[in-house]
């Protein structure tokens, strides 16, 4: 429907889940920012160098879904603010669960 907001894109895998997420990075703090269409959103504190924004972006998933920064994984996007993050560990129903003050 017109004007109706897409879900967030998060998809079942073995193990686990697959999520698109849009960081940007140099904010003020980390947080859940919201969403971005059907990606989740994410401002973290650290710089777009060295991976420093992509560590900061795992460790806030990991928290914020309930699970060890090693089940986290950026899977594409490495260098790209729009990346696809895969998580161990959680269905698609609990990280909607956990993630639905985001959206």
């Amino acid at each position: 429907m017109p004007g109706e907001t897409p879900q967030l894109a998060i998809t079942a895998r073995p193990g686990g889940i697959e999520l698109r997420v849009k960081v940007v990075p140099g904010a003020s703090r980390s947080r859940l920012a919201g969403r971005l269409g059907d990606a989740l959103k994410v401002a973290v504190a650290a710089p777009p160098e060295g991976g420093k924004a992509n560590a900061a972006l795992i460790e806030l998933l990991a928290s914020a879904l309930g699970v060890k920064r090693a089940d986290v994984a950026v899977v594409s996007g490495h260098g790209n603010p729009l990346k696809r993050v895969s998580v161990n560990g959680i269905s698609v129903a609990d990280a909607r669960a956990r993630l639905s003050g985001a959206e």
